[in-house]
């Protein structure tokens, strides 16, 4: 009716919407009184039953502005301690009471308008100040339906929009008790006695116009009690997620509003093996593209592990690692004679006691062989990992051990060039890292064998070495 509902900008100042919701609402209670007053004098005057009934719909409005007020005021409470969704609902369940009393007005106008029809039959008087309050009302109604609705839209403000949709209803309600007191008119002044009955005929459809509005406004305002979710919004959330890269599945998606504010909760599925980091980083995807749908959203992305349908077996053996918060590389599998032997390396954190990091292996050693029953032993080689920052120092270029090394380098084909030998004294130990240039097409598997051989090497070169890092580099690489 008002077009698309506006986003609204998180740098808005709240203060100013405040103050600009409170003031069309607070405009609304005073157009509503004087509108009010006036019909129940005209209506009281001529014994207008439409007058009458539109006297009493305006005495509801005028409730229903007041109640939008407090509600107004209440609903843009930030959220607290005890009202963690904020204070949106309040603005729903003044539409509940709005509602409510809309329908205990028809219920008097058709009790009253039947009564006259079949029963009691009344005069009425039709004056041209009848027919002046009804034009002032249409206008003053035109001119509340269009604030109304200019802020409802801006704000999104259930509230105000049912106010707004009264307000528009009411112009037509007012035409057609004017367009009856014409009738009763027309009736007496060329003897048609059937013209007589059209004003409470008119009233008659006043109050069919305040059923229509009471049950769109029922059927909205029931919606956002229950919490329903707005039409379409969820498929269109998950079609929209389903396009974040990683996912697995959209396990579940759960849509609630409060006020303007939407709530939304999703459930995604990952890889099993993907690391906490990057799980941040696809929730955060899923959230934009929520946002994209409704961009008034507080979003709650939940991930939930599940093995990917092309998981080898070592992300099978990983997976059950990852579970225990712990780290495994070089993990080679062996088949001999039918049977699947795996080899592993794991981390663990230096300061542990032998016998707990032993008991943590064998359980996790357990759950691997549950997880893949086709393995039939494991092998973990445990690793320190370090938890300290170890004090070292910056060796003097030994010429000698550089050129023993490069000399080593050049027995595999494959090296290319070895560059930036650099050498540290470490608790008494003697550490060497290198660049070592290799053919850009090499797969990496071959690399890390040439890489592992010549580390061999080194040590048999030169014993005095007690750790060798090998960083390799494609021959394209111009960052030397």
């Amino acid at each position: 009716m008002w077009g698309a509902p506006a986003v609204l900008d998180p740098e808005f100042g709240s203060d100013a919407m405040r103050a600009e919701k409170r003031a069309v609402a607070a405009n609304s209670v005073l157009a509503a009184m004087a509108i009010t007053a006036l019909k129940i004098v005209v209506g009281v005057t001529t014994g207008s039953l439409g007058i009458l009934s539109e006297a009493a719909h305006s005495f509801l409005d005028l409730i229903a502005a007041i109640i939008t007020l407090l509600s107004v005021r209440v609903s843009d409470k930030p959220a607290d301690a005890d009202h963690q969704y904020g204070h949106g609902k309040v603005e729903s369940f003044s539409a509940f009471i709005e509602t409510s009393l809309l329908l205990l007005t028809c219920v008097v106008i058709i009790y009253e308008a039947v009564k006259r029809l079949f029963f009691h039959h009344v005069d009425i008087e039709p004056t041209l100040a009848a027919f002046l309050v009804m034009l002032v009302s249409m206008a003053v109604d035109f001119w509340r339906s269009r604030a109304l609705g200019r802020i409802a839209n801006k704000y999104d403000s259930q509230a105000l929009q049912a106010d707004a949709l009264h307000f528009s209803t009411d112009i037509w309600s007012s035409g057609v008790v004017a367009f009856g007191l014409a009738l009763v008119l027309i009736g007496r002044k060329f003897g048609v006695p059937w013209l007589f009955d059209a004003d409470p005929v008119a009233a008659l459809f006043v109050a069919g116009v305040i059923v229509f509005v009471s049950t769109r406004l029922a059927r909205k305002t029931v919606d956002a009690l229950l919490d329903t979710a707005p039409a379409g919004a969820r498929t269109r959330i998950i079609n929209a997620v389903r396009n974040v890269d990683g996912l697995l599945e959209v396990d579940r998606v759960r849509i609630r509003r409060a006020g303007n504010r939407y709530f939304a909760d999703v459930s995604i599925g990952l890889a099993r093996n993907v690391t906490f980091q990057r799980s941040g980083q696809v929730a955060d995807e899923v959230t934009r593209a929520v946002h994209n749908v409704l961009p008034n959203t507080d979003v709650v992305v939940h991930s939930i592990p599940r093995p990917a349908l092309a998981e080898n077996i070592f992300d099978r053996v990983r997976a059950v690692a990852t579970r225990h918060n712990l780290n495994v590389h070089d993990v080679s599998v062996q088949d001999l004679d039918g049977k699947l032997h795996v080899e592993q390396h794991l981390e663990m954190d230096e300061r542990l006691p032998l016998k707990d990091a032993h008991d943590r292996v064998t359980l996790m050693e357990e759950e691997i062989r549950e997880e893949v029953p086709e393995i039939a032993s494991i092998l973990t080689h445990i690793e320190s990992e370090p938890a300290t920052i170890e004090p070292g120092e910056q060796i003097v270029q030994d010429a000698e051990l550089e050129e023993r090394l490069k000399s080593v380098a050049t027995e595999f084909p494959e090296i290319l060039d070895m560059h930036d030998i650099e050498m540290k004294r470490v608790r008494d130990h003697v550490y060497v890292s290198c660049h070592c240039t290799f053919p850009d097409e090499l797969p990496l598997s071959r690399v890390h064998d040439l890489s592992t051989a010549l580390e061999i090497r080194f040590k048999q070169a030169a014993p005095e070495l007690f750790r060798v890092l090998i960083h390799p580099e494609p021959s394209t690489d111009n960052r030397r």
